[in-house]
């Protein structure tokens, strides 16, 4: 988020316009099917922004010879000015005090940020929803929703990783914003309370710890009965922040995470678990009912020539269970970074991706006798992995001449299992990538050439299309212009049967003027041959495009200004 800097005013001009505008004309013709499209095609755009101390009002348009449309893209607008060590918020804005808590959501109002040394404070009043009527004839019109009203505060200290934050937020919706609340709607007037602590401490110079923990008392229906609390003590320090009732709920939410670093390594462990239904009104949306595990580590030896990190972890759901099925994901992935000599570098990653579903019926727990009833209860597996390397040579690296080689090779496998045993589904994705480049800077040309192979297995399917791509570019009058050529043939094989071709050749063209004028220049002719008798896919097709662009702002350089 850009804030207006105060103190930058009246070294800054007070309003700088900026824009752009840009116009393309497109041909069109194909042989051997129907077109695809018109023949010819006028495509206009622009752009104007004012920029008023940094607030900025955007307006954008487009015409072409099939529709037209004018946009003023933000009509939400905000203020952001910031001087020394506050920031401040007004008009719509959002913040972020935690994923637990507060997390972006937009509102209208005010805020402030807070910084004063290592003493940090924020805070935040506005509307977060506004209200809206429900509306059954209007099938366009927004679901219907109260005004939702809240606040928020953020308050700690902070002295390198030493840290301590309390979070407070609260939110209510406006059970009198709507006329009236249909009983077909699911829609109810809600609340709110959230408080977190979140620390961070160093030990040893070494070890990091890090936690956060939140609670949320969310209530439903604020229209339900008052109810006393049996737990979660805290609410009852809230005093008039939140009133139970009936429809309120209490949910959890944990995340702690170590780390050492020691000479030349790094290890971490964390640990994370939300309750099943955990949710704040400050949050567009959240992920709950799960429990995360994770490790991981990076090192570097051998001089730092070899680079390796890794990291691990095992996540599950139904942690109060009760669903029917039980989902647990193992996730694992390691990278090796290898800089063999000053021309030559290694990369290589592997992931292992794991889901394991547990499916119950819903008659295990009323019809099982004993603990080794029901044994056939659904166990499937489903795997992925992916693995690829990537290999850089610089065969020539001169003022004069340079030259490149790389390689990049990519697996992917999607498999299943069911009880142990590996199903009759899946596919095996399978990447080659082979390319050469040369650069003669004097005369300003670059020449490129690749080879590229892909395959694709599943279980009656097996496909292939493979075939090289060759180009030159190169730069004329004082790199004012650009031209280039490019042309690829490809071939595509399926079950070990050639069924196609495509060759495609393009050239481009481009002038600039000032760097604010600029004229393009692109024709494209893609031809297709299919070796299946009896199909009509035979065809070549030809585009051409010829467009012109202006950029220009009223800012001036700092070598500009007048002293």
């Amino acid at each position: 988020m850009s804030a207006q800097n105060l103190e930058s005013i009246g070294e800054e001009n007070p309003l700088v316009v900026t824009g752009g505008v840009s116009v393309n004309q497109i041909g069109y013709a194909v042989n051997g099917i129907e077109s695809r499209r018109d023949p010819y095609s006028l495509y206009a755009s622009g752009n104007l922004n004012f920029n008023l101390y940094g607030w900025s009002v955007p307006f954008t348009f487009t015409y072409s010879n099939q529709q037209t449309s004018f946009q003023q893209p933000f009509n939400q607008y905000g203020l952001h000015p910031t001087y020394k060590w506050v920031t401040g918020h007004l008009g719509y804005a959002s913040m972020n005090f935690s994923s637990y808590t507060l997390a972006g959501h937009l509102f209208l109002g005010a805020g402030v940020e807070a910084n004063p040394g290592k003493f940090q404070v924020s805070a935040m009043y506005g509307r977060l929803l506004d209200a809206v009527e429900p509306d059954s004839v209007n099938a366009s019109t927004p679901l219907p929703s109260f005004r939702r009203m809240g606040y928020g505060l953020k308050a700690g200290y902070a002295d390198g990783n030493d840290q301590i934050h309390f979070i407070l937020f609260r939110a209510k919706d406006d059970i009198n914003s709507i006329a009236y609340v249909p009983e077909d709607e699911d829609i109810l007037p809600e609340e709110n309370l959230v408080m977190s602590l979140i620390g961070s401490k160093q030990l040893f110079e070494k070890v990091i710890l890090k936690a956060e923990y939140a609670i949320s008392g969310i209530t439903r229906d604020t229209r339900s009965e008052e109810a006393s609390l049996e737990n979660y003590k805290i609410f009852d320090y809230a005093g008039n922040l939140f009133t139970p009732r009936q429809s309120s709920a209490y949910y959890n939410a944990f995340k702690s995470g170590v780390s050492y670093q020691g000479n030349g390594f790094v290890v971490g462990l964390g640990y994370e678990r939300i309750d099943p239904g955990y949710r704040t009104l400050g949050a567009y949306y959240f992920n709950n009912d799960l429990e995360n595990i994770t490790v991981n580590g990076n090192t570097s030896i051998f001089g730092g020539k070899v680079n390796i990190g890794a990291n691990v972890g095992v996540q599950k759901d139904n942690l109060d269970d009760a669903k029917v099925s039980t989902m647990k994901r193992v996730v694992g992935a390691v990278n090796v970074g290898y800089a063999a000599t000053e021309k030559l570098n290694l990369a290589l990653t592997y992931s292992n991706f794991q889901t394991y579903t547990n499916i119950r019926s819903q008659f295990v727990d009323i019809n099982q006798l004993t603990p080794y009833d029901n044994l056939d209860t659904l166990d499937y597996t489903q795997i992925s992995q992916n693995a690829s390397l990537n290999a850089n040579y610089i065969l020539q690296n001169e003022r004069t001449k340079r030259q490149n080689l790389n390689l990049n090779l990519t697996f992917q496998d999607a498999s299943d299992e069911q009880g142990g045993v590996k199903q009759n589904s899946g596919n095996q994705f399978y990447m080659a990538n082979a390319a050469y480049s040369l650069s003669l800077i004097p005369r300003n040309l670059t020449i490129t050439a690749s080879f590229n192979y892909n395959k694709n297995e599943s279980v009656e399917i097996e496909t292939t299309t493979l075939g090289p791509t060759i180009g030159v570019r190169k730069s004329l009058l004082d790199k004012k212009m650009r031209v280039g050529l490019a042309g690829s043939w490809n071939e595509s094989y399926t079950n070990g049967s050639k069924v196609s071709r495509v060759a495609n050749l393009r050239g481009t063209g481009n002038y600039s003027v000032k760097k604010k004028h600029n004229l393009n220049l692109t024709l494209a002719v893609v031809n297709r041959a299919s070796n299946n008798e009896g199909t009509s896919a035979d065809f070549t097709e030809f585009t051409a495009t010829l467009g012109y662009s202006y950029n220009f702002s009223t800012r001036k350089d700092k070598k500009d200004r007048k002293p």
